[in-house]
């Protein structure tokens, strides 16, 4: 049968999954690398560490090949690599996480012109963008900005290393904030601030476009035949929506890895007047609109590692989930704001900073743990109100990432949208939405909304009236506290 492969290169691992042309998951495999943290706000990778994770993971799965049409990819947004002349790297990768350039993105807010740029761009000025690290790199590292002859994202440096052809995706592009999304074309202003040249950027390319040039050598290091072609694909994100079938009116997705996600499609560009909300193409006739949480699973994982270090025996995963289960909504009156990352949205705010409010000698490290998952998904709830005043009324809630393992956590976002919450079989959304984008490139599907024919969906979870109350006398609190809280943010920084 006919086979389609898929790579998703995101900011924690790789995962290359082999699916047959009914959606199927024939092999699959996912291969880490280490997140660089050495000084304060910073966040890279290697994009050596990045290339090798890619080449295993196809190894592992072409084992199990029949006839595979293509390899379709999905990258984390908001990636930069500098390369030399010899597109060898100058730096390491800066993530979408990297919060050095807080400084650029705050000059960049301040401008006359600032929503003039996120009109053109869709891409709100925070310092996850490429235009911020760029400015960042031109003031405080001007060798290093002057040295790079070429300024890339992380599947373009896989594809150039795969095909020796530098291109990137207008998905990829728009989310890095020196794309003209109604142009189609790198736009000139931003590259001015951001003091690049349109020749020092990929070659612009739909991410329907299909790419060939595969070595022999190369083919057979990946246990392919060099005729296959590589589409170019999308971004995680876009993808995602399209994996979780979330394309028309209505249909919002929610993700909730390491960070989180809420996004709706629109079949034309959508733009916030307040600059709050992102808008990113997918595919022709199919633009993602929504905003992005910085804190997510990281944040239940700093729980896990900081509140149960020295517990004996260790707590596992699955019994903190188990033993929060027993703990009633609202935490016994406790409530946590998750910002230990800064966060984008909706408070967009790099020096955000996270707090537990109303805790007592009688709250207990399971209830903390609570009101953690409590507070990310009241954060999320708070970005989705801003696409609903936007786009229109959620008809339904699609929803994947490492949260839909947690039935607690699952009840948890339905309690608090109160509304059903649908969970895809097919939890790897990104890459299902590779497959599915790959798949239409390659003539084996007619369009996009085919995937509904594709998708298999878990029972929704349904809300519980009696949480749904509590949650709604809770919301309000927590979105004053947040207002309240924010002013304070830059001077706790500022001490630290």
């Amino acid at each position: 049968m006919t086979q389609i492969l898929t790579v998703d290169i995101g900011t924690t691992s790789t995962k290359v999954v082999l699916y047959d042309q009914t959606g199927q998951v024939v092999a699959s495999a996912n291969h880490g690398y280490p997140l660089y943290q050495d000084q304060p706000g910073m966040a890279e990778e290697d994009p050596a560490d990045i290339y090798q994770a890619v080449i295993a993971g196809i190894q592992e799965v072409a084992q199990f090949q029949d006839s595979i049409a293509g390899i379709s990819f999905s990258a984390a947004m908001h990636s930069l690599i500098l390369l030399d002349d010899q597109y060898h790297p100058l730096s390491r990768m800066y993530t979408w996480a990297d919060n050095r350039a807080s400084r650029a993105a705050d000059d960049l807010r301040a401008r006359p012109d600032a929503h003039a740029l996120y009109s053109r761009t869709g891409t709100p000025l925070h310092p996850m963008t490429p235009l911020s690290k760029l400015r960042w790199l031109a003031h405080d590292q001007p060798a290093l900005h002057h040295a790079a002859r070429w300024f890339v994202d992380i599947k373009a440096y896989i594809l150039y290393r795969l095909t020796g052809q530098l291109v990137t995706d207008y998905s990829i592009a728009n989310a890095s904030g020196l794309f003209n999304l109604h142009t189609f074309k790198w736009d000139d202003q931003a590259l001015k601030l951001a003091h690049v040249k349109t020749n020092q950027l990929p070659q612009l390319v739909d991410t329907t476009t299909q790419i060939s040039g595969m070595t022999a050598a190369t083919a057979t290091m990946l246990g392919l035949t060099a005729s296959v072609p590589l589409i170019v694909g999308a971004s995680d994100g876009c993808l995602s929506n399209l994996g979780l079938n979330a394309i028309r009116p209505g249909q919002a997705a929610l993700t909730i890895g390491t960070s989180g996600a809420i996004r709706v499609v629109n079949d034309q560009p959508q733009l916030d007047p307040q600059g709050r909300l992102f808008c990113y193409y997918l595919a022709p006739n199919a633009w993602v609109i929504g905003g992005p949480a910085n804190n997510g699973g990281n944040v239940l994982a700093w729980v896990h590692d900081t509140l149960f270090k020295n517990v004996q025996p260790p707590v596992t995963l699955a019994q903190l989930s188990a033993a929060v289960a027993q703990v009633p909504a609202g935490s016994h009156g406790l409530l946590m704001h998750p910002y230990l990352n800064g966060e984008r949205a909706p408070l967009w705010d790099a020096n955000a900073r996270g707090a537990f409010f109303g805790l007592t000698a009688q709250h207990t490290r399971v209830d903390m743990t609570r009101a953690a998952l409590e507070g990310i998904t009241f954060n999320l709830a708070h970005i989705a109100q801003m696409v609903q005043a936007l786009t229109g009324q959620f008809t339904s809630l699609q929803a994947a990432g490492g949260f839909a393992k947690s039935p607690v956590w699952q009840q948890i976002v339905a309690d608090i949208f109160n509304t059903p919450v649908t969970i895809p079989k097919n939890v790897e959304s990104s890459c299902f939405g590779a497959a599915i984008l790959g798949m239409v490139s390659l003539g084996l599907l007619p369009n996009l909304e085919a995937v509904s024919d594709l998708v298999n969906n878990d029972a929704p979870r349904l809300p519980v009236a009696a949480n749904v109350t509590v949650y709604q006398r809770l919301y309000p609190l927590y979105e004053q506290l947040a207002q309240t809280y924010q002013p304070l943010f830059k001077q706790l920084a500022d001490f630290k």
